[in-house]
């Protein structure tokens, strides 16, 4: 029978083995490709051409729910397989969920009607988290639900954002967009709060990982959801002290969190100092999210563009990185040019956020340029192997 279900699992086509294949592939394309087309937009260089709802809600909307959740589907759907001991979705059903995603991008983009548009929209998401849902029940493994719950509060959010749409609230749809970017943030504290200490102690050969902090755990795992259902409501657009102290006390945990990880050694591991640096722009953008709901900062949108340039984006290339090379039997060595990808995201990150005030026409596109490279620099040399057999001939 084992063998049996090895034949099948390696007649299955390597791009369709397991879940990180299409959509850390697939998700990393649409993201070199969706800036340029953004500015090119906000330029007028696309003539009359409009997405449903705009360009302005098709960039605030697709950069979360088409690009991140693309990535964060491929990390989950592979890490499943490791949390249960089960097999992971792959072939057919696999094939299916990443056209759900697929057909979701292209109907934003070609102006569908918007019952269409919306039913797309929610399917893939949803899809997602009965996938996830169902693999965790079977093994009652009670420790991950709460990734479940994330995706769902997902799929929630992305519908209200479709309400919006559907009915031209455009403040609906944006703080439900905003929404989903902090419960992203979430998510990225849980799974980063997991893997970075432990990829820490992994790639430095230390004797031990960081021991986490159960109450630095809990605090932060419930403060970005809150900051989720403050946007959701309508109550952390405007500038609050109450949600400016939230933010602040946020930005001091996660600095303690990015304190205790420290390790002199990272900066000889590209893999190592990308992750610390894409969490320290998640503390930065508590910090600048805590100064502008205090009166100190006249523009929310840097904080913002520090969280999903910054941390978001150099989170998800640090991770598809290594998560790459692990799962294609491949040894933790970034193949050439990936430093310089790393090196890439920051820079587009430092000109998003701070040369955008000196330079602002010049900085928009440098980052942009700076975000398109380091993502195409992913797909020329990881693209390949995300579509061929691993190296130790294992399936998935």
């Amino acid at each position: 029978m084992q063998v049996l279900d090895r034949r099948k699992a390696m007649a299955i086509t390597p791009l369709l083995r397991l879940g990180f294949r299409p959509f850390f592939l697939g998700g990393c394309l649409f993201a070199l490709l969706a800036v340029p087309l953004w500015l090119l937009a906000w330029g007028g260089g696309l003539g009359g051409w409009q997405p449903a709802g705009g360009w302005l809600v098709w960039h605030r909307h697709e950069l979360l729910f088409g690009f991140a959740l693309a990535i964060i589907a491929g990390f989950l759907l592979a890490a499943v397989q490791t949390w249960t001991g089960q097999p992971g979705v792959s072939g057919r059903p696999l094939a299916v969920l990443a056209g759900l995603w697929l057909a979701a991008r292209l109907a934003w983009l070609t102006a569908l009607p918007l019952p269409l548009l919306i039913m797309l929209e929610l399917a893939f998401p949803l899809a997602l988290a009965a996938v996830m849902g169902r693999s965790l029940w079977r093994v009652k493994q009670t420790r991950n639900y709460p990734i479940v719950a994330v995706l769902l509060l997902l799929a929630a959010v992305d519908g209200l954002a479709l309400v919006g749409l559907l009915n031209g609230d455009d403040a609906l749809q944006r703080q439900s967009v905003l929404a989903g970017v902090w419960l992203v943030a979430a998510m990225m504290g849980l799974i980063g709060g997991r893997v970075i200490p432990f990829f820490t102690q992994r790639g430095l050969g230390r004797s031990g990982a960081v021991q986490p902090w159960a109450w630095l755990d809990l605090l932060l795992l419930l403060g970005s959801p809150l900051v989720a259902v403050l946007y959701a409501v309508g109550l952390a657009v405007q500038a609050s002290l109450w949600v400016g102290l939230l933010f602040a006390l946020l930005a001091v945990l996660h600095v303690v969190r990015l304190a205790r990880w420290y390790d002199a050694g990272i900066w000889r591991v590209p893999l190592l100092w990308s992750l610390h640096l894409a969490y320290a722009w998640l503390a930065l953008a508590c910090l600048g999210m805590a100064l502008w709901h205090f009166g100190l900062l006249n523009n929310p949108s840097q904080p913002l563009h520090a969280l999903t340039v910054g941390a978001m984006g150099g989170l998800i290339l640090a991770m598809v990185a290594r998560v790459s090379l692990g799962h294609t039997g491949r040894a933790l060595s970034p193949p050439t040019g990936m430093t310089q990808a790393f090196i890439l995201l920051q820079l587009g990150t430092a000109s998003r956020v701070l040369l955008i005030e000196l330079w602002p026409l010049g900085g928009l596109w440098l980052a942009g340029l700076c975000w398109s490279l380091a993502f195409a620099i992913f797909a020329w040399r990881y693209g390949p192997m995300l579509c061929s057999t691993r190296l130790d001939g294992n399936p998935g």
